[in-house]
């Protein structure tokens, strides 16, 4: 009672106070009223000797949605579950995790966190609109959300400076650690993608161990070398060549390097573009932290090819009116992406747009490849992934039957060391074809492909050796032929 007594008396006080106070404001000068705000602005902060900073959802008279305010969601929901008292859930479609929701601060909560040794307090608000309006952005809401961050105005320079960047990078950080990879496709000038959801990784690659030790270690350095590119002047890129026979795990090498990097990768269709010009506009369409790959690239374009008829056509003389008809006859293809291009694109002006990127080139034929596209500088590592060896396939054995060791591993290393079969071979040889086929069966199996494949290697050695023998007799013959008839004309 009397309590309700003494809160109506004071908000009687207060309205009087305020009445009083608009007044006065009324009836003094102008110069006074500014005198008079500025003392009542270092009372109020005195009393309430805090600053308050708002992250709004949407910014802009176009209602984009705001990076920082989406950093500070990613931050806060990272932290927020252990703090904060109402948490709203969200499904998450992130690979490789135990948790399947995504819990969040709620609307209206409050969370309290300390930042070397200030206390700092985040708070996530909601306005509802009482009118609806209209907007074309997808998932723009009449709802206005925002955080709000408070903390004593004597740790101002801290706030702004230190701990506003520690939550973006820490966002940034959750990010990438929490995102999906992407396997992008082009179409022109455009990209389109699905979720990279293979599970290749280094662990899983089937080659020796000390070259995918040199290719990791070769990663980590380029993921860490951001500072180091920039005081050489290069852009922060490198390129990989992967050669090898069909079926020596080029397109899983390039998956286990985006698993282990976090990188999305861009699989460039040289045939779908049009000409170096769109080529250019696929590259800046790339992000950092990417892997942009060409497989095939010598079965691509004829780009080796359409220079060195040129080449020729200079060496033999032949005027301009020559090039240009020949230049007539490339515009009639589908893709008029020149070899000088590429090179742009990989080694020139243009790759360097953006950083932190990987280019990859793949080929089963690396002598076919025009020497000025793989040089060292463009494709810095080169790596050729070649047949079964014995350690590879102890990482299939693991991988398929799992399996370290078995009585029949010393017979199949020593016709590994006989026959060339590739890892996808013994792969598909390894593979169980039933739910309830023993190890065994599976080794006998692979033992009896590599059996076949050295006595088909072997036939095929001898015919090619005895095709060889009949041409040189036959050139014998020929010859011998030639003298008589010289000595019988003479």
């Amino acid at each position: 009672m009397l309590s309700n007594m003494y809160w109506t008396q004071a908000g009687s006080v207060m309205a009087t106070i305020m009445f009083i106070y608009t007044m006065f404001m009324r009836l003094v000068p102008s110069t006074l009223q500014t005198r008079i705000g500025r003392y009542s602005k270092k009372f109020s902060s005195f009393v309430y000797p805090y600053i308050r900073i708002t992250f709004h959802e949407y910014t802009g008279e176009r209602l984009m949605k705001s990076e920082a305010y989406t950093a500070i969601q990613t931050y806060l929901s990272e932290h927020s579950s252990q703090l904060a008292t109402k948490l709203k859930a969200e499904a998450t479609k992130v690979k490789d995790t135990s948790i399947p929701l995504i819990l969040s601060m709620d609307d209206n909560e409050e969370i309290i966190e300390e930042f070397q040794g200030v206390k700092v307090w985040w708070g996530a608000h909601k306005i509802t609109s009482k009118t609806q309006s209209f907007s074309l952005h997808p998932s723009y809401s009449d709802d206005k959300r925002y955080y709000k961050l408070t903390f004593h105005k004597r740790y101002r320079s801290l706030i702004t400076e230190s701990y506003l960047k520690h939550v973006l990078e820490e966002a940034k950080a959750i990010e990438m650690k929490n995102r999906q990879l992407k396997l992008y496709t082009n179409t022109k000038t455009k990209w389109s993608h699905v979720i990279l959801e293979h599970p290749a990784t280094f662990e899983t690659l089937a080659m020796r161990s000390k070259e995918k030790e040199d290719i990791i270690n070769d990663l980590v350095k380029f993921k860490s070398g951001k500072s180091y590119y920039a005081k050489i002047g290069k852009a922060w890129k490198r390129g990989y060549l992967l050669y090898g026979p069909p079926g020596t795990g080029k397109s899983t090498m390039i998956v286990a390097m985006a698993n282990f990097m976090n990188y999305d990768v861009y699989d460039l269709e040289l045939t779908a573009v049009k000409n170096n010009s769109d080529l250019r506009k696929l590259l800046i369409n790339t992000s950092s932290k990417s892997i942009i790959v060409i497989e095939d690239i010598d079965c691509s374009l004829d780009l080796t090819g359409q220079r060195k008829k040129k080449i020729e056509k200079v060496e033999r003389g032949e005027g301009e009116g020559s090039m240009k008809r020949d230049d007539e006859d490339d515009e009639d293809r589908g893709s008029k992406v020149t070899l000088s291009g590429l090179l742009n694109v990989v080694d020139g002006i243009w790759s360097a747009c953006g950083g932190e990127r990987i280019m990859v080139f793949t080929t089963n034929f690396v002598e076919k490849i025009d020497p000025a596209l793989i040089r060292r500088g463009r494709m810095d590592k080169h790596i050729e992934l070649s047949y079964c060896c014995y350690e590879a396939f102890k990482v299939l054995a693991k991988n398929y039957l799992d399996i370290e060791s078995h009585h029949l591993f010393p017979k199949i290393e020593k016709l590994l060391e006989e026959t060339k079969m590739t890892p996808a071979d013994v792969a598909e040889n390894l593979m169980p074809k039933s739910v309830d086929e023993e190890v065994e069966t599976c080794l006998h199996s692979l033992i009896q492909a590599l059996e076949k494949f050295k006595k088909d290697a072997e036939k095929k050695k001898a015919g090619t050796e005895r095709k060889q023998s009949n041409m040189q007799e036959s050139k014998g013959i020929e010859k011998h032929g030639e003298g008589v008839e010289a000595n019988v004309i003479h």
